[in-house]
């Protein structure tokens, strides 16, 4: 028989219903619906809502809520919980729940945090979560969901879109989600507003690409005639509505070279091979490769993990080197957008409009991201585009970004555009199937030949760091362009780009790539007749000047001289006096560098005259430096450093940061050997600074080599060992094997001074090794100290001793040496590695 209590209990039901109990309870609490829904944790409209009727069935967690701040007893509790339970209406569905996740999100803690406080704390309606396909918008959208689930008490309605084929049926399918099942009606979206009212309810549109402008039409709508609506949305384009906020879903974060497991990126790709049963933990330099290429996009890595029941992982990456066409089979519940990055972006690719992916296919040519200017260039086919042809760049790049196809970066007041290299490897594919491609690629090698050409003016100038910025990030747009040149035979493009580039080429390091150019430029020349190269004299004379230069700064002298004795007769036949001079210059380093100093100071002091009768201060300046070089070399310190103080103080005044920097290392140099070591040092730092500011390697090196030696003079061996290392494998990195034997003989000086006799007779006999192969000997100034310290290693060993250290120096190749690598064949007792010193 049930009690009085429980009795009363069930009459309270039946006469207050679920909104007057919690009223009752709310009054004898003494609490206004303000001060409980603080207590609770809920908002004032909850509590307005549930107390009025307006909301039936409280979740199990608000109920709990609702009880601990009441401080109800359980018995009351009881009763509270049966009046939810028997106003829950039976013919009243559900809304639709987001589904539940298969697997544990990965590396989104920033994204979902920033998407969760703007709905959360409402400080958007209207939240798109965008970004191109296979980025994860759909799994951070349902994580955003739960996060938020509290902040709206009505509930959350997932309305997915993905499978809809005709924009019709947008509607309908939200009103299912939401509970509704009219026969038929012409007032759809009013009963959907009616139902949701002034609930607070969070609308959740899954996939809206394909049908954009109709969802666009409803949450329009819905906003507006319910006040306590939001709308979470996942789409490849935007809304386009008034008051959207945007969230751009980033690709996993990328591995560092000292921290591949922490990646976010390589964590997913564990992740998923070892849900496959492979566990690749043994191999994640291949793994860090694998989703380095993939740009971190979640569903490619996804893809990837999955060949890894038939490939290694090593074979993957090599693979995906060349193709993404791997990247498919998916699970077999996947939509066929889904099982394969091609089906991903082949989605979006049926969404745009004929221009649309004409422009698309086109923007494939880039390589590295791309400009406006760029852009307008291919796409228009003018060489100078105007005001139309710009406007319609940036109508259709934007149409394209807001698709997800193009990714944009503000830096420097400039925007650059990207695709992901998937997406470019797709639109490539499209570009070819419709014939385009060549025309394309010519185009696009017509603008960098433009660029190039324009550098040439401002790379001695005082916007030298400027340009050299922007033609390092223009690198692959410009190898593209070099590519084309060669492939297609086009000789005066390759002659023009390839000469135009040389001084980029030499002060940022890249020394063999442009000799290449240069080499397979000029090859080309030689093979067109005579008439066909009548116009390209002076194209000609730029290249053999470049190609003589980088092949002297590798040391390579004798095709050096041939170059560059070419490239004098060619400027001369020119009247180009500048030329004529330049390569003056350039033959004076090459007899400096084989010590021949009476030759190089003749050279430079004829190069001084042609720039002095032509008023070219930048040049004078660069003859007085080199001419100060040459004497600090031979050993004149005073009058290298006249001239270098003069250089330098010109140098400032035309604003060319590589000739300032020069001539900072210069009088550093003669500082240090001067023992003014304090003085060398600030010098020598301000060489390195403003080099390394530049991108200026060769000055890096240089300013090394010369703090080395300063730190080993000071009897600091540790830190010249660390500065002689980092000098080394900068200047073996350019090929300048002729200032990599100096660094290998203070290494040895060091080794001596630590006591590793052995290891200083190895790194004495590499040393010799390379001058023996490039016919180049000590430097007059440095021979002191290097006799020096051949004479206290072989008073320090046995001459046997002595011979095979020397000689196993003298036979190791000097990548070798500068890795730190021991010598191939028999060592003697110890002191090989770097490691002793």
């Amino acid at each position: 028989m049930p009690t009085d209590g429980s009795r009363r209990g069930s009459d309270d039901v039946q006469v207050a219903g679920f909104g007057g109990l919690l009223r009752r309870h709310r009054r004898e609490a003494g609490l206004s619906q303000e001060a409980l829904a603080e207590l609770a944790g809920l908002s004032v409209d909850a509590i307005a809502a549930l107390e009025r009727g307006r909301r039936r069935a409280p979740r199990a967690h608000t109920l709990r809520l609702l009880a601990d701040a009441l401080r109800l007893r359980e018995a009351d509790l009881s009763v509270l919980t049966a009046a939810a339970r028997q106003e829950t209406d039976p013919g009243r569905p559900p809304m639709r729940q987001p589904p539940a996740p298969t697997n544990e999100l990965i590396g989104r803690t920033t994204e979902l945090t920033a998407a969760s406080r703007v709905l959360g704390q409402r400080i958007t309606r209207l939240l798109t979560v965008t970004g191109p396909g296979g980025v994860g918008k759909t799994r951070l959208t349902m994580a955003v969901a739960a996060e938020v689930a509290d902040a709206f008490p009505d509930g959350i309605c997932w309305v997915p879109l993905a499978n809809l084929t005709d924009a019709a049926a947008v509607v309908p399918a939200l009103a299912a989600s939401i509970g509704l099942h009219p026969l038929e009606s012409t007032r759809l979206v009013e009963e959907i507003a009616e139902r949701i009212g002034r609930g607070t309810i969070l609308l959740v549109f899954d996939n809206c690409s394909h049908v954009v402008a109709t969802v666009g039409q409803v949450c329009a709508a819905l906003l507006e005639y319910c006040p306590n609506l939001s709308i979470l949305a996942s789409s490849r384009e935007l809304l386009r509505l008034p008051g959207e906020s945007v969230y751009v879903v980033p690709a996993l974060g990328l591995p560092h070279d000292d921290e591949v497991e922490s990646s976010d990126a390589v964590r997913l790709f564990v992740e998923r091979a070892s849900a496959r049963g492979y566990d690749p933990t043994g191999e994640l330099d291949q793994v860090a490769r694998v989703v380095r290429r993939l740009e971190g996009m979640p569903l490619a890595i996804e893809l990837a993990a999955a060949r890894t029941n038939v490939m290694t992982i090593e074979e993957l990456a090599t693979e995906l080197e060349t193709s993404f066409s791997i990247l498919a089979g998916g699970s077999r519940t996947a939509t066929p957008r889904q099982a394969s990055m091609y089906g991903a972006i082949e989605w979006s690719h049926a969404l745009l409009t004929p221009a649309e992916r004409d422009v698309f296919a086109q923007l494939s040519v880039f390589v590295g991201g791309w400009t406006l200017n760029a852009a307008a260039t291919v796409m228009s086919g003018r060489t100078d585009p105007g005001p139309e042809e710009r406007a319609a760049a940036v109508d259709l790049i934007g149409r394209l970004a807001d698709k997800s196809l193009i990714r944009v970066i503000r830096r420097g007041g400039v925007a650059r555009y990207y695709m992901l290299a998937v997406i470019r490897e797709f639109a490539g594919d499209r570009l070819r199937t419709a014939g385009h491609a060549e025309e394309a690629a010519g185009r696009h090698a017509q603008f960098y030949l433009r660029l190039a050409e324009e550098s040439e003016e401002h790379l001695r100038g005082p916007r030298q760091g400027e340009w050299l910025e922007l033609l390092e990030r223009e690198l692959d747009n410009l190898r593209a362009a070099m590519a084309w040149a060669l492939r297609t035979n086009s000789v005066a493009q390759a002659l023009r780009l390839a000469s135009g580039l040389w001084q980029f080429c030499y002060l940022r390091g890249h020394y063999a790539e442009g000799s290449r150019w240069l080499e397979r430029a000029l090859a080309l020349g030689d093979e067109m007749p005579p008439e066909v190269m009548a116009d390209l004299s002076d194209a000609c004379a730029k290249a053999n000047l470049g190609a003589g230069t980088l092949a002297f700064l590798q040391c390579e002298y004798d095709v050096a001289t041939e170059r560059l004795q070419t490239a004098l007769q060619q400027f001369k036949d020119l009247g180009d006096k500048v030329g004529t001079a330049q390569v003056l210059q350039r033959l004076g380093g090459v007899a400096r560098e084989r010590a021949d100093y009476e030759a190089a100071e003749d050279l430079h002091c004829e190069s001084y005259d042609l720039y002095e009768s032509l008023g070219d201060r930048a040049g004078m300046a660069s003859a007085h430096n080199h001419l100060g070089f040459v004497a600090w070399l031979r050993g004149d310190l005073e009058v290298g450093a006249r001239r270098c103080r003069r250089a330098r103080d010109s140098f400032r005044v035309v604003g060319d940061g590589e000739g300032l920097a020069w001539s900072l290392i210069s009088l550093g140099a003669i500082a240090q050997y001067g023992g003014e070591l304090i003085e060398a040092e600030d010098l020598l730092q301000e060489a390195l600074a403003l080099s390394q500011r530049l991108g200026y390697r060769e000055g890096v090196a240089w300013s090394l080599n010369q703090l080395g030696i300063i730190e080993r003079r000071r009897g600091l061996t540790e830190r010249a060992v660390h500065l002689l290392d980092e000098s080394l494998a900068e200047h073996r990195d350019l090929g300048d094997r002729w200032r990599s034997a100096s660094v290998l003989e203070e290494l040895a000086a060091v080794a001596q001074h630590r006591g590793r006799s052995e290891y200083a007779a190895f790194l004495l006999g590499a040393a010799d090794g390379v001058r023996e192969v490039i016919q180049a000997p000590v430097p007059a100034i440095e021979k002191a100290d290097c006799e020096a310290t051949r004479a206290a290693v072989e008073a320090s060993l046995e001459r046997r001793d002595f011979r095979v250290a020397w000689s196993a120096g003298r036979a190791a190749p000097l990548a070798a040496v500068a890795d730190g690598y021991p010598p191939p064949g028999p060592r003697p007792a110890a002191g090989w590695t770097r490691d002793p010193l």
